[in-house]
């Protein structure tokens, strides 16, 4: 059965990478980012190589009133979601919590949790018209264990994990599944935007052994929304074979 997928966060990494797995198997898709340019090439893309209805939508998740006009100016035969994945996230800066940036702190709360309860709030009320709606979370294995100068990340991380446990309680009598994958080390722009574009440190992060690819996690997240309906994965938490935790990587 064809459905509709709204992705945010979508140009690059797990979304751009979660967009492609659904693309494969002919889903529509509803594809939003901060970057109009990368946007456009990717739905340009997907259709091309796969023939799929592709929209766009162009905001920031950190801004509350973009959200919700962006997803209001959807048109009516694309206003029937299925399966929202909230992707959009980042980490910003490497700091003991004592010498951190405001600046970054205040990007991630609002990105990784503001913003995944802004789109979830405005997407809900579409998801009802769905069969089988669903929502993904992309957390982190960081939402499950702090690490050294991970702080803030952490706890937007662990924010996340609750969030998901919270919804799932209270989209219970609504039929809604929801779920989290939480990634380990998985080798995306997420490094170079933490070190704000520093490549070399970013390179370091994934030096000496076999991280995680975008790929790797999409097709978590495949498997997952493709289950039947009465089956929920409540929590999947996906590491490379070298990471046992974030502090214990094998080089």
């Amino acid at each position: 059965m064809q459905k509709t997928i709204f992705i945010t966060g979508a140009t690059s990494g797990i979304g751009k990478a979660c967009a492609k797995a659904f693309a494969r198997d002919n889903h529509r898709l509803i594809l939003t980012g901060r970057r109009l340019e990368r946007l456009e090439i990717e739905a340009d893309n997907l259709t091309k190589q796969f023939g799929v209805e592709v929209f766009t939508l162009n905001f920031d998740v950190r801004d509350r009133d973009a959200v919700q006009n962006a997803i209001e100016s959807l048109p009516n035969n694309w206003k029937n979601i299925d399966i929202l994945i909230n992707n959009a996230g980042l980490a910003a800066g490497s700091d003991p919590i004592q010498d951190g940036n405001i600046d970054d702190w205040e990007a991630m709360i609002d990105t990784n949790v503001k913003g995944l309860l802004y789109v979830s709030k405005s997407i809900f009320p579409l998801l009802l018209k769905s069969e089988c709606p669903h929502i993904v979370n992309i957390g982190s294995i960081a939402g499950k264990e702090v690490y050294s100068k991970g702080n803030v990340y952490c706890a937007t991380k662990f924010a996340v994990d609750a969030l998901t446990r919270g919804m799932r309680i209270d989209m219970l009598a609504h039929g809604i599944k929801v779920s989290q994958i939480a990634p380990g080390a998985v080798e995306t722009e997420f490094s170079e935007v933490r070190f704000k574009g520093d490549i070399v440190a970013a390179a370091n992060v994934y030096k000496g052994f076999f991280p995680l690819q975008a790929e790797d996690v999409a097709n978590a997240v495949f498997w997952v929304t493709g289950l039947p309906a009465h089956v929920n994965i409540n929590d999947l938490v996906i590491m490379p074979i070298a990471q046992a935790s974030p502090g214990y990587i094998h080089k």
